[in-house]
């Protein structure tokens, strides 16, 4: 009765209802389930190719994904995490142990988790790994609590250079230590080049190369043929080049590159999680690899001058000399968008602004669904104003083309690719490593507000829920 006689006030009460009302409407949609079943969140994407008529709780589960378990293990190993302080450790260093196997080992890996109180695991970035073996907690395992063990088995059929990493509140325990790098070597190997591993990351305390400040030092002489295998651990791209000597790009993301020309005055733009192999011809006077301007590895003698960048990059699409990926980008079976932007909304009820996947927040972005064998093509457009290192797990994919321009030097074949604001790139692969895998951004704050996917096969189902008693967070 009282706001009949205050007009004003009615509007004003109408008003703020009309504002309220939505925002809480829009507040407990956003709302997360405790525990939730990963394959069954977001809107089924087909890319064009034919439906599936089987239900997603019949089919072959995550669980039984696994490499073959009567084959005895050419290699073994332990890692025991541990929560030191603010960081973590990994069989008490950081970085953890480096990993060695050839191609075609059979690996098996057990983690022992000593104190990690929110549980963690091991992702083997870069390895296609059967879906079981992926480490990411509520999608492939449940993480391992603290005092708690598991056991990955893995055949390593790629040689190359990788690394391991926690993908359980993986924003965290990687920023703060729980990673390791991982080589394949393979089986006949080139004769007579000096191999060297630079893991860089960034603590606290600041940029490192090994774990040291740096400078670090080889010893290397005049002639030497050296291989430089470089690791990014952190969230944004690094900037990597030869001071004193031209280089060549062995390889990228661990796939060799085809007949690697020369390049001299140019920097290589390593994104986040990426992983490149730099080959140097050391000349009298030595030379150095410089990493972002931060640190550097000195092969002999440091020949001294800036250590700043070049001004211009080296373009992979047109490095290297062609040659036959082994399927057609072509004739795709399916073909998918994975449009990135951002806009204010809520996430799991918090405000903000929110990383979108086709205009959609998590979790209501798209399932990208695929058969076994098909040949699968995704245009992944950055339509926001920061870059993205995104990550497709379980699958090595080939650039086709970048904003329209087709890929004309050596096949270009990435895990973790750089897409920077305004860019579209035209990537493909074959469907070949069944499973439910992990699609998202490996600046892993922004995988954390919501820029992640999902790639499903359909015939498998779940074995794992993200959320639930056991705290599964795979990110």
């Amino acid at each position: 009765m009282a706001l009949r006689g205050h007009p004003r006030l009615w509007l004003a009460s109408a008003a703020t209802a009309a504002l309220v009302v939505p925002l809480a409407w829009f507040w407990q949609d956003s709302l997360l389930p405790d525990s939730y079943d990963m394959a069954a969140m977001g809107e089924v994407d087909w890319g064009g190719g034919p439906r599936s008529q089987h239900s997603h709780h019949h089919g072959t589960p995550v669980a039984e994904l696994t490499a073959d378990l009567d084959r005895p293990a050419d290699v073994t190993e332990t890692l025991t995490v541990r929560q030191e302080g603010e960081g973590y450790t990994v069989n008490g260093t950081s970085p953890g142990p480096v990993l060695e196997a050839d191609v075609g080992d059979l690996v098996e890996v057990t983690l022992v988790n000593e104190n990690v109180e929110d549980g963690t695991t091991l992702h083997w970035h870069g390895i296609d790994v059967p879906n079981a073996a992926d480490g990411v907690a509520g999608v492939t395992q449940d993480a391992v609590g603290a005092g708690e063990e598991l056991t990955y088995r893995f055949v390593a059929d790629q040689a190359g250079s990788f690394w391991y990493h926690s993908h359980q509140v993986s924003h965290e325990q990687v920023r703060r230590g729980l990673l390791g790098a991982f080589v394949v070597h393979p089986k006949n190997p080139e004769p007579d080049v000096a191999e060297h591993l630079a893991v860089l990351h960034e603590y606290d305390s600041g940029p490192t190369l090994n774990g040291e400040a740096g400078p670090e030092t080889v010893a290397a002489s005049p002639g030497d043929e050296v291989r430089v295998r470089v690791v990014n651990t952190d969230n944004g791209i690094t900037p990597v080049w030869v001071t004193g000597a031209p280089y060549r790009v062995l390889a990228v993301d661990g796939t060799e590159v085809n007949e690697p020309g020369e390049v001299t005055d140019r920097s290589y733009a390593l994104p986040a999680g990426g992983r490149v192999d730099l080959g140097v011809t050391v000349p009298e006077g030595g030379a150095r690899v410089d990493f972002g301007g931060t640190t550097a590895m000195v092969l002999g003698e440091d020949p001294g001058g800036a250590t700043v960048a070049p001004t211009d990059e080296l373009d992979l699409l047109s490095y290297g000399e062609p040659a036959d990926p082994g399927f057609d980008p072509g004739a795709a079976d399916r073909e998918f968008d994975y449009r990135i932007g951002r806009r204010p909304g809520f996430l799991d009820g918090v405000p903000g602004l929110w990383w979108t996947v086709n205009g959609k927040m998590y979790p209501d972005v798209p399932m990208y669904m695929v058969s076994e064998g098909d040949v699968v093509v995704f245009d992944v457009e950055n339509a926001s104003d920061d870059a993205h290192p995104m990550h497709l797990h379980g699958h090595h994919a080939v650039v086709v083309s970048r904003d329209g321009d087709p890929a004309t030097g050596s096949p270009w074949w990435v895990d973790s690719l750089e897409v920077r604001p305004g860019e579209t790139f035209r990537i493909a692969f074959v469907a070949d490593n069944p499973g439910i895998w992990m699609d998202h951004c490996h600046n892993l704050p922004h995988a954390v507000e919501g820029l992640v996917a999902h790639l499903m096969y359909d015939g498998v189902t779940s074995s794992y829920r993200v959320g639930g008693d056991l705290g599964n967070e795979p990110e």
